[in-house]
C-alpha cells in the first residue's frame, strides 16, 4: 500500500504543476457523464495513468474521466477508482481544487474499500489518507516532500460548519427546513462548489456537515459512488462521523451497478447526521 500512496504524492507533484503552468480551457472532448472536459481534466487523467503503470500491486484503474476499466496488471491486488481533478472549473477563479483516489480489493463496492485517500491543491499541497481500521492521517508537501501534520485526524460530536451542496430551487421542502435550521442555529456556511476543498475544511475544523441532496432536476444525486461518494466515506466513517444517503443508510454498504452510478450522500459528525436524520423521517 505505501507503494500506491508514494504514488499519489508524485501524482500530486505533477498535477500541481500542471495547474500552475497549463492551458485551463475546454478540450474537444467529453468524459463518461457526457460533460465537456477541460485540457486539465485530461491532463491530470493521463498523469495519473502513466504514474500507476508500473505499480505491479494495481490490477486494474478506472477514471471519472473513462468509460469502464483500464487493465493494467493481470495479477495485481488493487483496482483504483479516481477523479483526477475534482472542482476542476474553479482552476480559472484561483479557487481549491482536488484529486480522489479509493482503493478496492475484489469487486467494486464498498465494503471492500481498503484505502482511500485524496489530495488538495491551494495555497499549499496537502494529502489526507487511510486504511481500513485506522484512523485518517493528514500530510503537507514541504519542500519537495510530504510530512506527516496530524497521524490520527478526528471529528468532534459537532461543529459549526453547513456545506450544502445542489441548487437551492431544486431542493425538497425538508432538505431545505433543515439546512435552514442549521443556521439558525449559528452554522456557518462553507460552500465553494469543491467537495475536496469543502470535506476537507469540515475535517481539519473538527465537524459540520457537506450535503449533496437527490434534486428535482438530479433525483439520484449528482457525486459519484466510486470515485467520490465511497472514498469520503470511508475517510468520515474512520475520524468518527458518519456518512449516510437519504434514507439513513451507510454509504459505505453502497454496492455499485455501474462504473458511474451517483448518490445522494450527507457526510459530517454525529450531531449534524442525527438532525439530518430526523429532518429526513428516518430513525435516528
Amino acid at each position: 500500500m505505501q507503494e500506491i500512496f508514494n504514488t499519489i504524492e508524485a501524482c500530486a507533484r505533477q498535477i500541481d504543476r500542471a495547474i500552475k503552468t497549463e492551458d485551463l480551457g475546454y478540450s474537444q472532448t467529453e468524459n463518461s457523464s457526457g460533460e465537456d472536459q477541460l485540457k486539465l481534466d485530461v491532463q491530470s487523467d493521463i498523469i495519473i495513468e502513466k504514474a500507476f503503470a508500473d505499480v505491479k500491486s494495481v490490477k486494474s484503474l478506472v477514471s471519472e474521466e473513462k468509460e469502464g476499466e483500464l487493465q493494467l496488471h493481470e495479477n495485481g491486488r488493487y483496482t483504483i477508482c479516481y477523479d483526477p481533478l475534482d472542482g476542476s472549473s474553479l482552476v480559472d477563479v484561483n479557487l481549491s481544487v482536488g484529486s480522489i483516489f479509493g482503493i478496492y480489493e475484489g469487486e467494486l463496492k464498498a465494503e471492500n474499500m481498503v484505502a482511500s485517500a485524496y489530495v488538495v491543491y491551494g495555497p499549499r499541497i496537502e494529502i489526507m489518507r487511510v486504511v481500513r481500521g485506522e484512523a485518517p492521517q493528514h500530510f503537507r508537501m514541504q519542500g519537495e516532500s510530504f510530512q506527516l501534520v496530524n497521524g490520527a485526524v478526528s471529528l468532534k460530536e459537532k461543529g459549526k460548519l453547513n456545506a450544502p451542496g445542489g441548487t437551492q430551487q431544486n431542493w425538497a421542502p425538508h432538505h431545505k427546513a433543515f439546512v435552514d435550521g442549521l443556521f439558525a442555529e449559528g452554522y456557518r456556511l462553507r460552500y465553494s462548489g469543491g467537495m475536496v476543498p469543502d470535506l476537507h475544511q469540515i475535517l481539519l475544523k473538527g465537524g459540520g456537515i457537506f450535503s449533496y441532496p437527490g434534486t428535482t432536476d438530479k433525483p439520484d444525486g449528482k457525486l459519484r459512488q466510486l470515485f467520490e461518494v465511497i472514498p469520503f466515506a470511508f475517510i468520515y466513517e474512520q475520524a468518527g462521523g458518519e456518512a449516510i444517503d437519504e434514507h439513513g443508510k451507510r454509504l459505505m454498504e453502497l454496492v455499485p451497478s455501474h462504473p458511474h452510478d451517483t448518490s445522494p450522500c450527507f457526510f459530517g459528525s454525529k450531531y449534524e447526521i442525527n438532525k439530518l436524520k430526523s429532518a429526513y423521517g428516518v430513525n435516528a
